[in-house]
């Protein structure tokens, strides 16, 4: 009998034991997995020859995504204005065609990466950052001049 009991504790111990024991603390700095899919965390900056090269190709748009109010301070030649901050975001991104490359830019480079992630959730399959305008401005405007 007291065999019986020694086997039934040793077989039921470890059992109590984590039945007691904490949940393990997992921190929330740790990027969650999505399965079935890959969720690239940014769009990188393309290097200024690599915008030159892409704004130098056919069916080519490029979308400066500050707000209209800095856009009017200056902005890239040919560039169109697509605010990132606009509440209809998504309804203009709609309207885009998902055949086309989209080369962004913003002031920092933050805003263009983000509408660079949006537009690839949305279905389009070619879409720069560019990084920012300062960045851009005096090494990519004669470029664009020329595409003309």
């Amino acid at each position: 009998m007291f065999r019986y009991l020694f086997l039934t504790v040793l077989a039921f111990a470890p059992l109590t034991l984590l039945a007691q024991a904490p949940a393990p603390i997992v921190p929330a700095s740790l990027p969650t997995a999505v399965i079935g899919a890959i969720v690239p965390s940014a769009v990188p900056v393309s290097s200024v020859a690599e915008v030159n090269k892409t704004l130098r190709q056919p069916n080519v748009v490029l979308l400066d995504v500050r707000t209209p109010e800095e856009y009017a301070t200056g902005h890239l030649a040919g560039a169109g204005n697509l605010d990132f901050r606009a509440p209809d975001l998504g309804a203009q991104l709609q309207q885009l065609d998902r055949n086309k490359t989209y080369v962004l830019y913003c002031a920092s480079g933050n805003r263009s990466n983000k509408t660079a992630m949006l537009m690839q959730e949305k279905g389009f399959l070619h879409v720069v950052n560019a990084g920012a305008y300062q960045d851009l401005k005096d090494k990519v405007q004669l470029e664009v001049k020329k595409k003309k």
